[in-house]
């Protein structure tokens, strides 16, 4: 349906995320990838939750913005976890997502994700926020996660849609693809408005 829809334009995904990709499959888009790389600890410090991740995927979709051809539809996003008030990202080492996952374990915390489409005459963004229950993990299950999955990619040290998912996430409250990093609900929603 949204296939059919879109046809008449050129779909750009500014992500290098798989977990993106097969979601815009799933949909029935087709679609080519660029691969865009900022600093995504580089945002103004007074932002907040989804003004982070609104701010951080319309930078990312700063930098296509000359390419951009009258029937291109440009999609970036950005994916945080805030937990206790701070900002967990992108985990630089071992040590860093020890730390990120014996912190949010038997707690509870925000997953914030905002997409940025962006034509040659539009922006529009959208964000959406799940909060994400956790049992308790015991130092084996993380190292054995941290070993075998090596979430060096992923705010917050972790994909929800693995092992560590399976057997860590209790409860969620929101959607599970917000968690994933991209609210397909919403961006549906917006993209029939073409």
């Amino acid at each position: 349906m949204l296939r059919k829809k879109l046809q008449n334009y050129n779909i750009i995904l500014a992500s290098g995320s798989a977990r993106r990709q097969q979601l815009l499959k799933e949909l029935g888009l087709e679609f080519v990838v660029k691969k865009i790389d900022i600093d995504e600890s580089d945002y103004p410090k007074y932002l907040h939750g989804n003004e982070i991740t609104s701010y951080l995927a319309e930078q990312k979709a700063n930098a296509y913005e000359e390419e951009l051809k009258d029937n291109d539809i440009l999609i970036t996003a950005d994916t945080l976890v805030r937990f206790s008030g701070k900002i967990l990202g992108k985990p630089k080492n071992t040590a860093e997502a020890k730390k990120m996952l014996s912190d949010i374990s038997g707690q509870h915390h925000e997953v914030i994700t905002s997409i940025c489409i962006r034509t040659k005459k539009s922006t529009k963004i959208i964000n959406d926020t799940t909060i994400v229950y956790f049992e308790e993990l015991t130092p084996e299950e993380i190292d054995f996660y941290i070993e075998n999955y090596k979430p060096f990619d992923k705010a917050g040290a972790y994909g929800i849609q693995e092992w560590i998912g399976y057997i860590g996430v209790k409860k969620i409250d929101g959607s599970f693809f917000t968690v994933m990093g991209f609210p397909v609900h919403k961006f549906y929603k917006e993209m029939m408005k073409f």
